[in-house]
């Protein structure tokens, strides 16, 4: 198992739950609980080890234009310092990975990928595929996960907690923005207005030799405010109550960005990309499935892989479910026909047992908008965020 930068910050804490997760030795949660972990977020601000998260550096010639074939969606401007949320699509259309892009000049950009596609993606970038098959040069392409960190800081006292540690001038960032070169704490690192858990909030990457340093200069300062130290329990119930997709659920090789819901982030407009011909067929002929979210009607709990039913017809399955602490209710994001009625009663096979469920609008929680951060100006609405 490998062990992130920051494991010696977590791994001695009284209470804290070391597990296994995607070859890593990750938190389930610390002393408090994922519960109290999950309302902290909410309320006041988490800190989370995202180091496991796969980083690769593209650089040279050819750079821009070959991240932006991998890519469903259009790349940010040059220097603009934005991100870019998009998908990875093999040839057929069906999803490799969901990814981040920083651009971070002409032909520089920076990659954040699912820890368990890590080795995956790399492959596949390195071909063979349509872009090397017609004879176009790669460009240099480096995995720096291990010499890398990344923390999430999430929570609406997320900028208040970072300013205490950095001087520069966080509250314009706007979402899905990012700033290199800064310093928290003394450390150098770039920082983005991003996350995965429908917070405001901020992710830092830095030399993995500073982590440690920068975790720790974190929690002091955001101990007044009501931050504390989260684990990937937490950071699970917060994405699924904000109805995000998890790689190896709401998608996986076998699943579509249309029929996950994430067509916006599909751009059929600009130009050539790996899958487009599968997609734009989809997006004309109409998907086969949709992901909807549901609200238990009986008491029971959902999980990933339960059959759903409607009108005694089979017509998917859950892909995840749970409660959604903030908005009190036991809900399910499901993949099923497309011809199924939202406004008819689902039924889920809870353990041999059939459940009423009904449709209900995703995401079950949405911060409002005095919570949210400013928005980066964009000519295409809504592509630069992540669902």
């Amino acid at each position: 198992m490998n062990q992130t930068p920051l494991h010696e910050c977590y791994a001695s804490i009284p209470g804290a739950r070391i597990v296994d997760f995607a070859g890593w030795r990750l938190p389930l949660h610390f002393d408090l609980g994922i519960l109290a972990e999950h309302h902290a977020v909410r309320s006041a601000a988490g800190l989370f080890d995202v180091s496991h998260m796969g980083r690769i550096r593209v650089r040279g010639p050819h750079a821009a234009a070959y991240v932006d074939w991998l890519a469903t969606n259009t790349l940010p401007a040059a220097d603009s310092g934005r991100c870019r949320y998009s998908l990875l699509c093999a040839e057929d259309g069906w999803c490799i990975d969901d990814i981040v892009i920083c651009r971070l000049g002409e032909e520089s950009l920076d990659l954040v990928v699912n820890a368990a596609n890590r080795a995956r993606v790399l492959e596949w970038f390195a071909g063979p595929n349509h872009w090397t098959r017609s004879g176009r040069p790669l460009p240099e392409m480096e995995d720096v996960t291990l010499r890398t960190a990344q923390i999430a800081l999430q929570g609406p006292a997320s900028l208040e907690v970072l300013a205490a540690r950095c001087d520069a001038d966080l509250a314009g960032l706007g979402n899905y923005q990012f700033l290199p070169g800064i310093r928290v704490a003394g450390i150098p690192a770039l920082v983005s207005r991003t996350g995965y858990t429908g917070e405001d909030g901020f992710e830092l990457f830095v030399d993995a030799p500073d982590a440690p340093a920068l975790w720790r200069a974190l929690l002091e300062a955001g101990a007044p405010l009501g931050l504390v130290p989260c684990g990937l329990g937490a950071r699970d119930t917060l994405r699924f109550e904000a109805g995000m997709p998890l790689y190896g659920q709401e998608l996986d090789p076998g699943i579509n960005p249309l029929e996950a819901g994430l067509g916006r982030f599909v751009d059929l407009d600009k130009g050539e990309f790996s899958g487009r011909r599968a997609l734009e067929a989809v997006a004309r002929d109409g998907a086969a499935r949709k992901r909807i979210g549901l609200e238990m009607i009986d008491a029971a709990v959902a999980r990933t892989g339960f059959a759903v039913r409607q009108g005694g017809a089979d017509v998917g399955r859950v892909t995840s479910g749970g409660k959604c602490p903030t908005v009190g209710i036991f809900g399910a994001m499901a993949l099923v026909r497309r011809d199924a009625s939202a406004e008819s009663e689902f039924a889920v096979d809870v353990r041999g047992q059939w459940k009423r469920a009904r449709a209900r609008a995703l995401p079950f929680y949405r911060r409002t908008a005095r919570q949210a951060p400013m928005a980066a100006t964009d000519s295409t609405p809504g592509k630069g965020q992540r669902p």
